[in-house]
């Protein structure tokens, strides 16, 4: 099978990818592909008419897949995350804060695969931002702040709602907050970058509400920093793959009250450090 054909869409990350088909990956394309996530953080994969159990069966070629508790999936599908909004639905949650997936987990996510599946004819593009710029651009002084500090991160500063009453002390138990570095260093490829999000994570473990408030705020904007950023506009059958170790990203939600329609598929990743 010919090389992949990748070209970059910003001098900090992401490309778009072509030159194979999803519902047929050899070996060598797949370790080309892994290759590509690694160094661009952000793949663009344009016009993949796949159907679910391909989706399913591409992002296995990753590693093993993760089934969420907290979201809706598709009947027969338990590694499918259903993310909808708009139209009929009612919903008008699309995760517009800059966010990595799970990190209320023990071992958060490697890595998505997100497929546009119904697509508004303006708006719902993803942002995404990469982590370790962010930290790159922190001065000395920040960076010798936060180097050695840990955060606590909680499922339930989004989820919560979603649990019944007398379901909550179990889940609690079973997902119970997790302490992560404030700086993740990536298990691949070294690099260090900022792991702190404005949806799960609670607070800096160890310090006083003021400096935690302080810390996060500033590490938030850190990563809301447009010159280290990217925007995908979708179509019908792009797919997105991010490495969750290394970017944040967040939703628009400027095309309500349009439907918007995407599936997702994650891989399972390791304890952070």
């Amino acid at each position: 099978m010919p090389s992949l054909t990748i070209e970059p869409i910003t001098a900090t990350l992401g490309a778009e990818v072509s030159g194979f088909s999803m519902a047929d990956v050899d070996d060598s394309t797949r370790d080309e592909l892994r290759k590509a996530w690694l160094d661009y953080k952000v793949l663009v994969l344009r016009d993949q008419h796949v159907s679910i159990e391909e989706h399913i069966a591409f992002g296995a070629l990753f590693g093993e897949l993760e089934v969420h508790p907290f979201t809706e999936g598709i009947d027969g599908y338990p590694e499918i995350v259903l993310l909808e909004a708009g139209g009929d639905t009612g919903k008008t949650f699309v995760a517009a804060g800059w966010h990595s997936d799970v990190t209320w987990r023990a071992e958060p996510s490697m890595g998505s695969i997100l497929r546009g599946r119904e697509i508004p004819a303006v708006g719902g593009d993803t942002c995404f931002s990469d982590a370790t710029a962010a930290y790159d651009r922190l001065s000395d002084e920040w960076k010798e702040r936060v180097d050695d500090k840990f955060a606590i991160h909680d499922y339930a500063r989004v989820f919560a709602s979603r649990v019944a009453p007398e379901e909550q002390e179990a889940i609690r138990e079973k997902y119970p907050p997790q302490r992560h570095p404030v700086i993740r260093t990536h298990p691949e490829t070294g690099a260090r970058g900022i792991y702190t999000n404005i949806g799960f994570t609670s607070h800096i473990d160890g310090v006083d509400e003021t400096e935690s408030r302080a810390i996060l705020r500033h590490l938030e904007r850190a990563i809301m920093n447009p010159s280290i950023q990217m925007r995908v506009r979708w179509r019908p059958d792009t797919f997105v793959m991010w490495d969750n170790r290394a970017v944040q990203h967040a939703a628009t939600n400027d095309f309500l009250p349009a439907y918007r329609r995407m599936e997702r598929v994650t891989v399972i990743g390791d304890r952070p450090y």
